[in-house]
């Protein structure tokens, strides 16, 4: 049984962010269950890095590799309020990226003192030196100890599940279909439709695929979504057969008492700790930043869930503020006026190509 002193579970920008800025001197043990196979788990996402992500990384010096990005790169995106029949342009200076890539690259960055491993956390356990995990990739088993226990791996979280077992927060089924790309023109959508779904759904290009998902309530969420597709089929989108369905859990906070950084020797960060927008579902930049702000809080004292929460305590603000523009974005009546005017909008020409 291999010792560490930190374990954490989830490689994706949390995980692997925390694992690249914690300093050397702590050993690590970073267990994922993505791999580099084609069968590997992927997880289903839009896959567009938002500015605040953006800038996250370039605090790091971290530039994007070109295998990560893709094409085309959309600069507009394409709002459309089912409830109301509108249409309106907006500006979005998102980067267009395969998110799978992206995964491993945050994943293959990290430094030597980390110790990556591929497989699926089955059992936590507490002990009087701290935490022992037991993780399996094809039907074997490895046991790891460590001290401090970070839970990194999303909305369905096996640490946060283990730390409090009672948590609660607002959650909806995502699902996402890849189709070959047959619409007339590439284009990055964002859909309103209260008929299915009191939070939105989403299309985007992507290197010859058109992605279509959404996020539905759980229960009916795969009736919702096929209904809508035949709404969006009557307004011009080109579906086809679908290469492949994804789908996931996702958070949707409504207020402070929705996020859990943790407790003792053990933390979270990501979607893991209920930080996500509940406005755009966007949780990359949230990810990147708790991971970073934990990794600093290590680095700073002895008292580090302390640390941590000061350190976390303006993206967590702010993305309770951000419940403030739920309403101009998902009441129709608001939204009608909102888009109705123009404000902020840009003329975009469809026909050309």
């Amino acid at each position: 049984m291999k010792i560490y002193d930190v374990a954490v579970v989830g490689g994706g920008p949390a995980g692997s962010l925390f694992a690249k800025c914690l300093s050397d001197k702590f050993s690590v043990a970073l267990i994922d269950k993505k791999s580099d196979s084609e069968n590997s788990f992927k997880k289903p996402c839009g896959g567009l890095l938002a500015p605040e992500g953006q800038k996250a990384l370039s605090k790091l010096g971290m530039n994007l590799p070109k295998s990560v990005l893709v094409d085309p790169q959309i600069f507009s995106v394409k709002t459309i309020d089912l409830d109301n029949d509108i249409i309106r342009h907006y500006q979005r200076m998102y980067i267009n990226c395969d998110r799978h890539k992206f995964d491993r690259w945050l994943f293959s960055s990290v430094g030597e003192n980390v110790d990556k491993k591929e497989g699926t956390v089955t059992k936590i356990e507490e002990t009087e030196n701290g935490f022992t995990l037991t993780y399996s990739k094809d039907g074997n088993e490895e046991t790891i100890t460590a001290k401090y226990l970070v839970g990194a791996d999303g909305a369905k979280s096996s640490v946060r599940k283990f730390l409090n077992p009672r948590f609660k927060c607002r959650k909806y089924i995502s699902i996402q279909q890849w189709f070959y790309d047959k619409n007339p023109k590439p284009f990055y959508s964002c859909i309103f439709d209260s008929k299915n779904t009191d939070c939105y759904s989403w299309s985007i290009s992507k290197d010859g695929y058109f992605i279509f998902g959404g996020a539905y309530p759980v229960e009916n969420g795969r009736e919702a979504f096929d209904n809508q597709k035949k709404k969006l089929t009557e307004k011009g989108f080109v579906f086809g057969e679908p290469v492949k369905t994804e789908g996931c859990l996702v958070l949707r906070p409504q207020n402070s008492r929705q996020f859990f950084m943790g407790k003792g020797n053990a933390f979270l960060i990501g979607e893991a700790a209920g930080l996500i927008s509940p406005s755009s579902l966007e949780g990359i930049s949230s990810a990147i930043i708790s991971g970073m702000a934990l990794a600093e809080a290590f680095s700073e004292g002895k008292n580090i869930l302390k640390i941590y929460k000061r350190k976390t305590s303006n993206l967590r603000r702010k993305l309770i503020f951000k419940n403030l523009k739920v309403p101009f974005m998902y009441n129709k009546f608001i939204r009608f006026f909102v888009m109705k005017s123009g404000l902020l909008t840009i003329e975009v020409n469809e026909d050309k190509v």
